[in-house]
């Protein structure tokens, strides 16, 4: 049988959902949609709610997948990514880059004739950013990529309120700000539990460069900057107490993370460590939201 006919054959819908990235795709229109509703003192409009999220998370969706065939050869290397669609070969390269140009402009057109113009620029600019800049380039050209190549993955909440606001106004940057303080801890604990994948395909992830004792101390310098980072809301009087508080125990449970990541590891801790960082950023943004409309109440 040939390839075209086996990937035809084999297709389905489970496997185009896939390319996709669902989870990290939630957790980006997560926070989008949390940065449409802090973006005002009441509700948003329903429209920008529900076109803005659905063309933030199919754009976020195309960049997947474009993400998934550029990077087929890698992940066909390693453990972790070889049970994705394309490396199985239930969908070839040309179907799924299709499928995601498919997704990228059906989302182009829902975010400039639905939402605004400036909420389709900014989210472009991110996809391309995420799937082009930092696939093909950044992840491959220095052990910092995941730290530059953050701004693209930070920018959700600031796509989120442009679609509400059709404005970037510094609070929004805040959030952004946050998200991309926290990428590299998020990350790096992948990477260092993912080392030797990283190392058989030649992608300078930070541990593989540089050794895992190097990672952990970076991850525990850029966790306690995250910390301080998320005492800004409160400082610039975006949010209030009940955020500031939440803000300082999950801070305080991330340190702990990295502190034990850095000196008393397990096997098991790296990963132990991404799951958190993954948790915390949900409650954090979480307690943002609670808190603005807690406050709008009191």
């Amino acid at each position: 049988m040939s390839t075209a006919a086996a990937t035809s054959s084999t297709a389905s819908w489970r496997d185009y959902y896939e390319l996709g990235k669902p989870r990290v795709v939630l957790l980006i229109v997560f926070t989008a949609f949390v940065g449409m509703l802090l973006a005002i003192p009441g509700l948003p409009p329903l429209s920008a709610l529900i076109f803005g999220n659905l063309g933030i998370g199919l754009a976020a969706s195309s960049a997947a997948a474009i993400n998934h065939v550029l990077d087929r050869r890698f992940d066909q290397g390693m453990k972790r990514t070889q049970g994705r669609p394309i490396p199985l070969g239930h969908i070839g390269e040309r179907r799924a880059f299709t499928y995601a140009c498919v997704l990228g402009v059906i989302s182009m057109l829902i975010l400039s004739l639905l939402v605004n113009p400036l909420t389709a620029l900014l989210t472009f600019g991110s996809l391309i950013g995420y799937a082009v800049v930092y696939t093909v380039w950044l992840k491959h050209a220095t052990p910092q990529n995941i730290v530059i190549g953050g701004a693209a993955g930070a920018a959700p909440p600031v796509l989120g309120w442009a679609a509400v606001t059709g404005t970037v106004d510094a609070n929004a940057l805040l959030l952004f700000l946050i998200i991309f303080a926290w990428t590299p801890p998020h990350f790096w604990a992948l990477a260092i539990a993912r080392r030797d994948d990283y190392a058989k395909v030649g992608i300078p992830m930070l541990p593989v460069v540089y050794g895992v004792e190097f990672t952990s101390l970076h991850i525990l310098l850029y966790t306690i900057l995250l910390v301080v980072v998320t005492l800004l809301p409160y400082l610039t009087g975006m949010s209030g107490l009940m955020y500031l508080a939440s803000a300082v125990i999950l801070g305080g449970i991330f340190i702990y993370y990295a502190l034990k990541l850095k000196y008393r590891p397990t096997p098991s801790w790296p990963m132990k460590t991404f799951g958190f960082s993954i948790t915390y950023l949900s409650l954090l943004f979480s307690m943002l939201l609670i808190d603005h409309y807690l406050s709008i109440r009191l």
